[in-house]
C-alpha cells in the first residue's frame, strides 16, 4: 500500500505541470472519443461520458500517476457486434462487467504475469500502436474527403512546425497547446470555413451524465450474452493499460502498483458504465502527450477527465470549432514520437529470434487491430525460441566401466518437453550392459514429457536385462519422479511390453 505522504505528493507535486498537460490531453481526447463512440456505433456523448468518468476515477484508483486512461479503439471495436445484436443497455452492462472481472484480476494479483512479456514484445507493440495512431490520422488527410483540400495539409505542417519548433523558445506552455490555440485563432481570423472541425466529428452533449442502470433482464440468459464480450473487454483493456504503465514507467524512470493499476481500471469501468459510458483502458497516445507536456501527477488526470466534461458541456460551441488539422498534427507527433525508431537499426544486432518476435507482434496487431491476438502471438512466439534456445544448452554424455560391464550417462540441462527426444536418443539401447546409471545431477526435470522420457529409457533397459540407477535427482525433480513416473510401479514391464 502507497503511503500517504506518497499519495499526496502523487496529487500535488507537479500541480503547474499536471494542470497544463492536462488541459492539452482534454483537447485531443474529443475527437478521439467522438471516432471511438462512432467505431462502437453508439452516441458520441457514450464515448465522450465514458473518457470523462475513467480519466478522472483512475487517477484516483490507478496504479499509475500520470497515465491516461479514457475509451479506447481496441475496447470499441469489441463491442460493436454486442451494440448490433442487441443495443446500447447490453453495451453498458458489458462494461459494468468487465470491470468487475479486472477488479477480480488485480485482487488475484495477475498483474504480476506482464514480467512474461519480452522486451521484443513490448517494443512490436509499441511500434504497432504508432502505426495504429498514424493510420487514425489518414481520413483527415484523404483529398477524397469532404473538407480536405491543400490547406488541411498546410495548417498540419503549420501544426506540426510549432510543435516541434516553439520549445526552443520556451518550455512554459506546451507546445500542443499553442498549437491547438494558433491554428483555431488562425483559422477563425481568416474565415477558412472549409477546413473540417470537431464540431464534424459529431454532435457534442450539452447536459451532465446521470446515475442510471442497464435496463436489461437481470438473468442468466443475459450474462451468457455478455461475459464474452465483458471478458475479451477486460483482457485487452488490462493488456493495454499494463504494457502502457511500463511504458511510462520508463519515461518517467519510476516504478508503480500494477495490481493496483488492474483495480484501478476495474472500479472506472464498473462506475463508468453506470453513467452510460463505454468501457476503455490506458492510451499510449494521450499518455505520452501528457508526459511529454509535463504531466507527471495524478492532477493530470483528473484536470484531463474534468475539463473534457466543462468543454463539451459548457463551451461545446467553442470546442467544436477547434480545427482538425490541429489534433492531426498533434497525434502525428505522438506517432513519431512513440515509434521505436532504433528498433529499425537494431534489426541487424538483435538476434533473429528477438527481431522476428517484434516484427510479428507489429504485424499481427495492425492486421487485426486487435493489441491482444498481437501479443498474444508475440508472447508464444518467444516461449517458442525461448524453449528452442533452452534445448540447444542440453547434453548427454557417457563412459563405460573398464569391465564393459556398467555405463555411466551423465546428464546436463533442463529436461522438459523441448530436450525430451534428445534425452531419449543419446541411450544406446542395444548396447549389452549389465548395469546402467543415469546421473542427473546436473540437470532438473521439469514436466511429464520429461517424466516419461526417463521411463521408457529406463523400462527398455531393464526388458534387455540391465539393472538400472538413477542418482543426483535434485529436490524438485525427485517429487515430480515421483509423482508421476511409472518405472518403479508394478506392472510398468508389462506394460512397456503390451505396447
Amino acid at each position: 500500500m502507497i503511503s500517504l505522504t506518497d499519495y499526496r505528493h502523487q496529487w500535488f507535486g507537479n500541480i503547474r505541470g499536471d494542470l497544463l498537460a492536462g488541459l492539452v490531453v482534454a483537447l485531443a481526447l474529443i475527437p478521439e472519443a467522438i471516432a471511438f463512440s462512432i467505431i462502437a456505433g453508439v452516441d458520441p456523448k457514450v464515448g465522450l461520458y465514458a473518457s470523462f468518468s475513467i480519466a478522472v476515477l483512475i487517477a484516483f484508483t490507478g496504479g499509475r500517476p500520470g497515465m491516461i486512461s479514457a475509451a479506447t479503439a481496441a475496447t470499441a471495436v469489441l463491442m460493436v457486434t454486442l451494440v448490433r445484436e442487441y443495443g446500447l443497455e447490453y453495451l453498458l452492462a458489458a462494461t459494468v462487467l468487465a470491470g468487475l472481472l479486472q477488479i477480480g484480476a488485480g485482487l488475484l494479483k495477475l498483474g504480476r504475469f506482464m514480467r512474461y512479456v519480452s522486451k521484443s514484445v513490448m517494443t512490436g507493440f509499441v511500434n504497432a500502436l504508432a502505426i495504429l495512431i498514424f493510420m487514425a490520422q489518414l481520413p483527415e488527410l484523404n483529398p477524397a474527403n469532404e473538407g480536405v483540400t491543400w490547406l488541411t495539409y498546410a495548417l498540419v505542417a503549420l501544426g506540426l512546425a510549432i510543435i516541434y519548433l516553439f520549445p526552443r523558445l520556451t518550455k512554459a506552455v506546451p507546445s500542443p497547446l499553442v498549437t491547438i490555440i494558433v491554428l483555431t485563432v488562425l483559422v477563425l481570423a481568416m474565415g477558412w470555413d472549409g477546413v473540417r472541425t470537431v464540431g464534424d466529428m459529431g454532435v457534442l452533449p450539452d447536459t451532465l451524465p446521470v446515475f442510471l442502470i442497464p435496463d436489461i433482464p437481470l438473468n442468466f440468459e443475459t450474462l451468457v450474452i455478455i461475459f464474452p464480450y465483458s471478458a475479451a473487454v477486460a483482457v485487452v483493456g488490462l493488456l493495454e493499460s499494463l504494457m502502457t504503465q511500463n511504458i511510462v514507467d520508463d519515461l518517467t524512470d519510476t516504478k508503480s502498483s500494477r495490481d493496483q493499476e488492474c483495480i484501478g481500471q476495474g472500479i472506472a469501468n464498473t462506475a463508468t458504465g453506470f453513467i452510460g459510458g463505454m468501457a476503455g483502458c490506458a492510451m499510449i497516445g494521450q499518455s505520452i502527450i501528457n508526459v511529454k507536456s509535463g504531466g507527471r501527477g495524478r492532477l493530470s488526470a483528473f484536470t484531463a477527465g474534468t475539463v473534457l466534461l466543462i468543454l463539451v458541456v459548457g463551451l461545446g460551441d467553442l470546442v467544436a470549432r477547434i480545427p482538425m488539422p490541429a489534433l492531426v498534427a498533434i497525434m502525428i507527433m505522438v506517432s513519431i514520437g512513440t515509434f521505436s525508431w532504433s528498433s529499425i537499426t537494431a534489426l541487424r544486432t538483435h538476434p533473429r529470434s528477438s527481431s522476428v518476435v517484434m516484427i510479428a507482434t507489429v504485424v499481427t496487431v495492425v492486421y487485426t487491430h486487435n493489441l491482444a491476438i498481437g501479443v498474444l502471438v508475440g508472447v508464444l512466439l518467444s516461449g517458442i525460441f525461448f524453449a528452442a534456445k533452452i534445448a540447444q544448452l542440453f547434453r548427454v554424455t557417457s563412459d563405460l566401466s573398464p569391465d564393459g560391464r556398467q555405463r555411466t550417462y551423465r546428464v546436463e540441462g533442463q529436461m522438459f518437453y523441448g530436450s525430451a527426444e534428445d534425452f531419449a536418443d543419446a541411450f544406446d539401447l542395444r548396447e549389452p550392459l549389465e548395469r546402467v546409471v543415469i546421473d542427473v545431477s546436473r540437470a532438473h526435470i521439469w514436466d511429464i514429457s520429461s517424466v516419461q522420457a526417463l521411463d521408457m529409457v529406463i523400462l527398455k533397459f531393464r526388458r534387455d536385462g540391465a539393472e538400472v540407477q538413477v542418482v543426483g535427482l535434485n529436490e524438485a525433480s525427485e517429487t515430480l519422479v515421483d509423482r508421476l513416473a511409472i518405472h518403479d510401479k508394478p506392472g510398468a514391464l508389462d506394460k512397456l511390453m503390451g505396447h
